[in-house]
């Protein structure tokens, strides 16, 4: 395969993310700055330095632009506070367009804090969460829906970030999940894929892209036990994509399934986002050649990529096939 020429053709496609578009926050503390509050005797985090990058369905849109899409946009709500701000500045550095993103002072915007130990390095200390757990308010998801009725006909690819694990609070709706489903049903050359951390079975026409713990939970509501071929049939007569980690991706398609190895990686550094990254390169790929193979494989190469980089980390072209040049010599 030549994934020069294949790459060459991203600066053509014009993406949408769409969903959960958040904030994720890596702060720094340094132990040795844990004294007790003078007002509550209570030990403090001492953050000494902090780094920010978009996440969730952010990932996904970074990945695109860090790829060479020709246009990359997010829709999604966020609140009007300081982590909004910070997160419209983070996507504009990544010349991601967040003008369709709908702030509103009756949210606030769906971030994730690490605390990373500056001595050790290490994750040890629980995460802070900022989350949305009631549904988004009428006039909020009136706006997001009417912003993708008038604008979806300028993409060539939608990914659809279904982010958020509470029942409620996510921008997916069930309403907006079902305008996604009849434009995909009523736009079949339109390349849509919907990744969701818990309701990927609530998505209808689209090419759903489960991890292997999300396509096993959602059999297992649905049916009782493991069937992708039945999830598959569930979701419309797209190809139904579970990535499974280091053995790489399923397809499961109208004539049974076959799996795609990934690109063996001894002692990845960060494997989070790397479905994310994966999803952006099979979307790319996929506009290019609408090859599933081949979409598949080049999702690989990139994960492959970003999985060897701290935090969700991006892909560059250069990159990707620096990794393809090296596996084929």
């Amino acid at each position: 395969m030549n994934w020069e020429t294949l790459v060459e053709q991203f600066a053509d496609c014009h993406a949408l993310v769409v969903g959960d578009i958040c904030l994720d926050r890596w702060c720094r503390y340094d132990p040795a700055a844990s004294e007790p509050s003078r007002e509550t005797g209570i030990p403090r985090i001492g953050v000494v330095e902090t780094e920010v990058a978009p996440g969730a369905g952010g990932t996904m849109a970074n990945n695109l632009a860090a790829l060479g899409a020709g246009r990359v946009s997010v829709l999604g709500a966020i609140g009007q506070d300081g982590f909004g701000l910070e997160l419209e500045r983070s996507l504009a550095n990544r010349h991601i367009d967040y003008g369709l993103l709908v702030a509103s002072p009756e949210v606030q915007t769906f971030t994730y804090t690490k605390l990373v130990n500056a001595v050790n390095g290490k994750e040890d200390r629980p995460r802070l969460d900022f989350i949305n757990t009631k549904p988004l308010p009428g006039e909020i998801e009136d706006q997001l829906i009417a912003t993708f009725h008038s604008e979806y006909e300028s993409f060539d690819v939608i990914l659809v970030a279904d982010q958020a694990e509470t029942e409620k609070g996510g921008v997916l709706s069930d309403s907006f999940r079902e305008v996604i489903a009849d434009i995909s049903e009523r736009n079949p050359d339109k390349i849509v894929i919907a990744d969701s951390r818990a309701r990927i079975d609530s998505f209808r026409h689209v090419i759903a892209k489960p991890n292997l713990q999300e396509a096993d939970q959602a059999c297992r509501r649905l049916f009782g036990d493991i069937d992708y071929q039945k999830l598959r049939a569930k979701i419309g007569e797209h190809p139904l994509v579970v990535t499974q980690g280091k053995r790489g991706a399923l397809v499961v398609h109208d004539q049974g399934k076959h799996l795609v190895p990934t690109v063996n990686v001894e002692n990845p550094v960060d494997i989070c986002g790397a479905g994310d990254s994966f999803a952006a390169g099979m979307a790319l790929a996929l506009y290019a050649t609408g090859d599933f193979e081949k979409a598949v494989r080049f999702g690989n190469l990139v994960s492959s990529v970003t999985i060897m980089k701290k935090g969700t980390g991006a892909a560059a072209p250069a990159e990707v096939l620096a990794k393809a040049n090296s596996l084929a010599s």
